[in-house]
């Protein structure tokens, strides 16, 4: 009895002597802010060898959305819209989608993604397309 006692004490003194296991899986998330965007990926493996990725490079996002709009542009349906004067409505809608100022001549498109709050986008008159939408 006393030398089992005695074994169990030492496996246990080493085990506490030793590295913890790190925790194996995958994680990602997202940063925003008016200067940095980030999205993270992070796989920590059974091994305990890790993957981290972690791109922040606003200028780089912004040409890929940029690139994409380009590319996608040509394959965008034109379809019909109530127009009231300032705001236009999908045919028999009630969430305005633009809003047009004739005054200042400015127009705002409406964003709704998923269950978050509308966004208004103002939009900046061009003559043509440019390859950067974000524009300085």
């Amino acid at each position: 009895m006393r030398k089992t006692a005695l074994a169990l004490l030492s496996v246990l003194a080493l085990a506490a002597c030793s590295h913890p296991a790190p925790p194996t899986g995958h994680w990602e998330g997202t940063y925003e802010s008016s200067g940095v965007m980030i999205a993270a990926r992070l796989e920590i493996e059974p091994d305990g060898q890790v993957r981290v990725s972690a791109p922040g490079d606003r200028d780089a996002a912004r040409e890929k959305l940029g690139s994409d709009l380009e590319a996608a542009w040509d394959g965008v349906t034109p379809r019909p819209m109530d127009f009231d004067g300032e705001n236009f409505r999908k045919p028999g809608g009630i969430a305005p989608q633009m809003v047009w100022n004739a005054k200042s001549r400015k127009m705002s498109l409406i964003v709704y993604l998923g269950t978050h709050p509308a966004i208004t986008i103002p939009m900046r008159e061009v003559g043509d397309f440019s390859e950067n939408p974000f524009g300085s």
